[in-house]
């Protein structure tokens, strides 16, 4: 593992994903204020790169934030209910799009794996962060973590 993910490339990479494909506009995640949230209700979502390179990109929420984030993703209301396989879809594909983009920051072959998404992050065995950030989406905290394998 000799290639460095810079954590101004994640930044950069989660501020499209959000500006695109959630919200529309730029300047909707920005990073958090102050000390890291300690979760309640978490909800990850991650996917595995394989190849030369291997790793793993992944999203932590509060699961309400997850909902919200669902919604304006598949374009519901505010208070519409999402059901839990349209959770997993949409907060899936977040994180989906983000590892796609981290992959293309490397100068390996590789591929991704599918999408995964559970209410406890299952770490990574062998696994060293990279690069961890908390961020603010209209004021609900996200963690982006992306961890290389030894």
């Amino acid at each position: 593992m000799s290639q460095v993910i810079a954590g101004e490339d994640v930044y950069a990479i989660a501020q499209d994903i959000f500006a695109s494909m959630v919200d529309g506009d730029v300047g909707t995640i920005v990073p958090w204020e102050g000390a890291a949230p300690g979760w309640q209700e978490p909800l990850t979502a991650w996917v595995d790169l394989h190849g030369d390179w291997a790793g793993r990109a992944s999203l932590t929420t509060e699961t309400s934030t997850a909902h919200a984030l669902a919604r304006a993703l598949l374009g519901f209301g505010e208070d519409e209910p999402i059901e839990r396989a349209d959770l997993v879809d949409a907060f899936g594909e977040v994180v989906n799009v983000v590892g796609g983009n981290v992959k293309s920051l490397l100068e390996t072959t590789g591929t991704l794996g599918l999408p995964q998404v559970a209410d406890v992050d299952p770490g990574l065995p062998g696994g060293l962060v990279l690069t961890e950030m908390v961020l603010a989406w209209h004021g609900r905290a996200l963690e982006l973590v992306v961890r290389g394998v030894l």
